[in-house]
């Protein structure tokens, strides 16, 4: 095993495994990066490191500042890692809409919580929206930076490397790539990287049924934590992907509960949609093709909501 000398340089080079049980007979095969092998148990450790060593690079933020982000946990768990990491103090805008174990662990890392409040905990764009309009007005106070990761490039940039090793793992035998939506970094990111090596490989988007925005339908509430903002993110590029798919809240829970009976990985709500796309892709392309996708994070995040308890 290879050393690291310090915990940000262990972000990346997660393995890819093949699902064996959940893929239906007589379609393509489907692999998954495995995103909880990463510090803090997701993908998003990718983002917040590139996000961060920007900022650092062109003087955005100095020793001693606080950073300050709205997020739905995940993004800010990575974040406060890496601020901690590197000597920053981290301000999260959170809400009662996503899970105690993410407000927990971004508490451990050092972080200070704002909470805006929701619906009966539905995640909504008035939802998000606030959120976003909290964090901003955090970040005018001195010392303070808004890494705002709606509207970051640097963010995409962190995700060019997940491509790159998802074509390096597979010797070049990938044929789709399928990923949901939140803020679009980690589609772009990563397809762009696949693309340099394969420019037709077919990139397909996901997003929840109930808030399918980027399809064109009315924006609305979901409980799949971490996608979905409910309006298009404003740095979604439409024409970098081949097809938008929609999956429903049960249908991304019930998956996420049959990869951890039937194939041993435990993982989110996310990575359950992402696999019951990966599947209608699969299908079409026949066993002679390769789909990618992401296990975005673990399920041990999600521990005290309705995806795994009473089940």
């Amino acid at each position: 095993m290879s050393f690291s000398g310090n915990i940000l340089e262990s972000i990346g080079n997660t393995p890819l495994v093949q699902l064996r049980k959940v893929v239906p007979p007589n379609c393509a095969r489907i692999v998954a990066k495995i995103e909880w092998a990463n510090p803090t148990g997701s993908m998003k450790d990718r983002m917040a490191k590139s996000v961060i060593e920007h900022a650092e690079a062109d003087g955005r933020i100095r020793p001693g500042d606080t950073v300050v982000e709205y997020t739905s946990g995940t993004t800010g768990i990575s974040l406060a890692l890496v601020c901690a990491a590197r000597g920053y103090r981290f301000h999260a805008v959170f809400s009662d809409a996503f899970s105690e174990e993410k407000r927990f662990t971004m508490q451990a890392f050092g972080a200070q919580i704002t909470d805006v409040p929701s619906d009966n905990e539905k995640i909504t764009e008035k939802l998000i929206k606030e959120m976003i309009e909290t964090s901003r007005h955090i970040s005018e106070k001195p010392g303070h930076w808004w890494s705002d990761q709606l509207n970051n490039r640097d963010a995409i940039l962190g995700y060019y490397p997940l491509g790159e090793e998802i074509w390096n793992q597979l010797g070049g035998r990938v044929d789709a790539f399928v990923q949901v939506v939140g803020t679009a970094h980690s589609i772009h990111g990563a397809a762009r990287a696949l693309r340099k090596q394969r420019p037709a490989i077919h990139v397909a988007a996901v997003e929840p049924a109930e808030s399918a925005v980027l399809s064109g339908k009315p924006t609305g509430s979901h409980k799949i934590e971490g996608i979905g903002i409910g309006f298009i993110p404003p740095l979604w590029e439409p024409k970098e992907v081949n097809e938008i798919l929609t999956v429903t809240t049960e249908e991304a829970k019930a998956m996420a509960r049959r990869l951890a009976r039937e194939e041993g990985i435990f993982a989110g709500t996310s990575s359950g949609a992402n696999i019951v796309a990966a599947i209608r892709v699969a299908e079409r392309l026949g066993p002679k093709a390769t789909v990618a996708t992401i296990m975005v994070d673990s399920g041990l995040r999600y521990l005290s909501t309705d995806l795994y308890r009473n089940i």
